[in-house]
């Protein structure tokens, strides 16, 4: 049975950005190509740039175009631009609005408008005032607000706020292209549809929990925008929450958007609050330092000398729940790491039932570059007696299924124009989070320390290591 198309209206700002033009109209072109956009559906790219329709698809031919990585086709290309127009709107001058919901109104046959605010926080307030003069927050209307939404709880609850003034909380889509990955989303089905996997899904069994997301990369020519940013807030508060949430959440009643949200706000309640005492023993931040290859993070562009921002960080926390009471959380995320991975790791506790040693499983559930499940096993060795050895068993999620897999950002896109809230924040979710990272933000604020130093490459400090062997514990690539 084929799936009804909505009609609609996308308007993007900031469409002469980086990111309008590397992932956001790349996503809309894939999905195009596969037949999941209605045909009507159109795309109005506004930006404060003096340019018409035909000057703007000159630059998507140039500055878009390069990103579409799969199933192109001319034809295909040139049927898909055919939806773009364009207008030059100054968020901050009301008349431009004018015009604007003069050409959304023109098409009476429009299911839903959604307007992509893909702009600096900043503007968020002064864009959705001026989109309410216009009539342009009615019940149709849905509003996508692209992170960083905020850079503490304060800034956060404003920007909010501002929102909350103009659309309800049920026309309101912040985005985490986290949630879009079909691996995150799995954790649902892995665990509350098969009777195996959620029996030992407790402290009863469970050991400890990794959480990593890793990047190869360091900050390259963004230096000035990440050092005012840092790691706990460019990876923890958002990516690294939502894949803890997922991993420690309570079955939902149903799979409603807010039911489902309403078990990840439990979760994020549930974190044990770090006293400043608490920030000093159980919080690692991190540079990487330069080598013969590669600079550190004070020598990229843009940095201070004397930054102290985070390029690192690994945390242990604990959840305040019945099922994970006393169960290490680490949570950890990096530039310049030994390899590009976002993984999760569940170390079983070891069973001696006399019979084979103290044996303990581990299972690894990897977001990328591979999207993989990997369950450590014992099995007999070959040979006589009964002796065990490790083994792994694998499970390829690209393998199951040959259909086309969307990227995270199309996904999400998709989403909204079907007006699915699942797969995004709720104010609640967001500023419990918050939250709970303010008294690490403001122990660092307050700290005349400056972050440990941790070779480019590398997995990261000692002291991050030292973090887990106080527990008993150890990282993954530490393991054996």
């Amino acid at each position: 049975m084929s799936q009804k198309l909505n009609n609609f209206d996308m308007v993007i700002f900031g469409a002469t950005g980086d990111l309008a033009m590397r992932k956001l109209l790349p996503c809309l072109y894939q999905a195009h190509a596969a037949g999941l956009l209605h045909p009507k559906g159109r795309i109005l790219c506004v930006s404060r740039s003096q340019m018409d329709t035909a000057q703007f698809l000159a630059k998507v031919q140039s500055d878009s175009k390069i990103h579409v990585k799969k199933n192109f086709t001319d034809a295909l290309w040139q049927n898909f631009i055919q939806r773009i127009e364009y207008l030059t709107v100054d968020v901050t001058q009301p008349a431009h609005f004018e015009d604007l919901s003069q050409a959304v109104k023109a098409r009476t046959e429009t299911d839903n408008v959604i307007i992509y605010l893909s702009t600096a926080p900043k503007f968020f307030a002064p864009a959705c005032e001026n989109l309410a003069k216009v009539g342009l927050n009615a019940d149709n209307v849905r509003i996508v607000l692209e992170k960083p939404l905020g850079t503490d709880l304060y800034s956060s609850q404003q920007i909010n706020t501002d929102v909350a003034k103009y659309f309800k909380e049920n026309q309101v889509y912040r985005i985490d292209h986290y949630l879009g990955k079909e691996s995150l989303q799995n954790l649902l089905p892995l665990r509350f549809g098969n009777v195996f996997f959620e029996q030992v899904w407790n402290k009863d069994f469970i050991q400890s929990v990794q959480i990593t997301i890793a990047e190869q990369l360091g900050v390259e020519e963004r230096g000035e925008f990440y050092d005012i940013t840092g790691a706990l807030r460019d990876m923890v508060q958002n990516h690294i929450m939502q894949m803890l949430c997922f991993v420690a959440m309570e079955q939902p009643k149903s799979l409603n958007a807010d039911d489902v949200r309403d078990e990840k706000l439990k979760v994020v309640a549930a974190l044990k609050p770090m006293t400043s005492a608490d920030v000093d023993k159980n919080v690692i931040r991190a540079q990487y330092t330069q080598t013969a290859e590669q600079k550190g993070y004070l020598q990229e562009h843009n940095v201070p000398t004397d930054s102290k921002t985070e390029t690192y960080v690994a945390i242990r926390a604990e959840l305040d729940t019945p099922r994970w009471v006393g169960v290490p959380f680490y949570l950890r995320t990096g530039k310049r790491l030994a390899s590009r991975t976002a993984e999760i790791v569940l170390n079983f506790k070891a069973q001696d039932n006399g019979l084979f040693g103290a044996n303990a499983n581990r299972l690894v559930i990897s977001l990328q570059p591979d999207e993989t499940i990997v369950a450590k096993l014992f099995v007999k060795q070959v040979g006589s007696g009964l002796d065990v050895q490790p083994a792994e068993m694998v499970l390829d999620m690209g393998k199951v299924s040959d259909e086309r897999r969307a990227e995270a950002y199309e996904l999400l896109l998709r989403e909204v124009i079907d007006g699915r809230l699942n797969l995004f924040n709720r104010r609640d979710e967001l500023e419990k989070a918050w939250e709970w990272v303010m008294p690490i933000l403001d122990n660092w604020a307050n700290s005349s320390v400056k972050p440990y130093g941790y070779i480019a490459s590398s997995w990261g400090p000692k002291e991050a290591q030292d973090l887990l062997a106080r527990d008993g514990n150890a990282w993954l690539e530490d393991q054996v």
